[in-house]
């Protein structure tokens, strides 16, 4: 029977670089001789695509039902049969996951209450917790310069959303505290001295 492999979840306000460290601590991982399965919410499958659509402003709705779907493209993320994390996990593959419910309590949880939020996404609490939570910490303003970079906006990308949301995610860990393993780890221009506090973080889970 194969070892459980390790969940690693990667969050932070836009811009904090989640995306690109995540596949370095992958590449990293994957030296060392571990297994590794990266994924994002929201995901490819059809909740995903209808949640990018209504992100990038081509669908129309409201905050309930965006919060709503995020919290069904993380059931069926965690459960689906042929694409599942747990599965996968179960089968003694690492998964690092850019974005999971810290992600819904801090950007949904600041639009809409909290409380709502959080009891929509209990289930995925209980069935898949992380062994660890990486948290890309930088300044929004610095956050905001850095998406000005891209082509395009999606709906949370500004000053003040990501100050309301980067505030979310602190009350959300601080409630949390004792029960998630969190690492807040500063997110430098540097990307290779961010990468080696990621590594440290991760190295002390796996020595567990």
């Amino acid at each position: 029977m194969a070892t459980k492999g390790k969940f690693i979840v990667f969050e932070g306000t836009d811009g904090s670089g989640k995306s690109t460290q995540m596949r370095l601590l992958g590449e990293y991982l994957s030296q060392k001789g571990i297994s590794v399965s990266l994924t994002h919410e929201p995901t490819e499958s059809p909740f995903g695509a209808l949640l990018r659509s209504c992100m990038s402003g081509r669908t129309e709705t409201d905050e309930h039902t965006i919060a709503a779907l995020f919290a069904a493209d993380r059931l069926d993320h965690i459960q689906n049969p042929e694409t599942g994390m747990r599965a996968k996990l179960e089968a003694g593959t690492t998964v690092l996951c850019d974005r999971y419910y810290f992600s819904s309590l801090a950007y949904n949880g600041g639009l809409v209450p909290f409380e709502w939020v959080e009891e929509l996404n209990r289930p995925a609490m209980k069935m898949l917790r992380p062994d660890l939570v990486i948290f890309l910490d930088l300044t929004p303003e610095e956050g905001m310069k850095r998406v000005s970079r891209r082509n395009e906006k999606e709906r949370y990308e500004t000053l003040e959303r990501q100050k309301k949301i980067r505030e979310k995610f602190f009350e959300a860990f601080e409630k949390y505290k004792g029960v998630e393993n969190i690492a807040v780890i500063k997110s430098e221009e540097d990307k290779g001295r961010t990468q080696a506090n990621i590594r440290r973080a991760a190295d002390a889970l796996f020595k567990e």
